[in-house]
């Protein structure tokens, strides 16, 4: 199966463009984005709640972009091979947000059900990253975790 725009020409900052202007357009009332090593932020915020998603990009060394099956690529050729794996992924990216927004605009889905593992909590940890090693141990141990902790009884005078 061919991935989703494997072959655009449509660059990454116009992607990121096109995510900014499709969040304004469903309400977002802010937005940011950021970059650091092999990874890209967008954050926005709507319907009182902020919302982070991390785009984790290919690195430059993984040899799908310098190697093919003939042997290594020049240079050129694998940085041309990475770029490509970038564009996809920020056009990916742009699907699944507008995805999601039209969505919750067309009444088949509520933000929060949406977006809910991209929720930016009061920890400034995301809902899903808070969540998974809940999940996780909920079916590992086949029950779910306790609704609150459980003190130990009092001790008679």
């Amino acid at each position: 199966m061919t991935r989703f725009a494997a072959t655009t020409e449509v660059s990454s900052s116009r992607s990121r463009e096109e995510i900014e202007r499709t969040l304004e357009r469903y309400g977002a009332d802010q937005f940011l984005y950021g970059w650091q090593d092999e990874a890209a932020l967008v954050g926005f915020r709507m319907a009182g709640r902020q919302i982070r998603f991390i785009l984790q990009l290919p690195k430059k060394s993984d040899k799908s972009f310098t190697h093919h099956s003939r042997g290594a690529r020049t240079p050129e050729a694998a940085l041309k091979e990475w770029e490509q794996a970038v564009r996809q992924r920020w056009r990916a990216l742009a699907l699944v947000i507008k995805a999601k927004l039209e969505a919750v605009e067309s009444g088949i889905s509520v933000f929060e059900d949406e977006f809910l593992a991209n929720i930016v909590l009061p920890t400034g940890e995301t809902a899903g990253a808070w969540m998974k090693p809940q999940i996780a141990d909920a079916y590992r141990v086949g029950t779910m975790p306790a609704l609150l902790p459980m003190l130990p009884a009092p001790e008679e005078p």
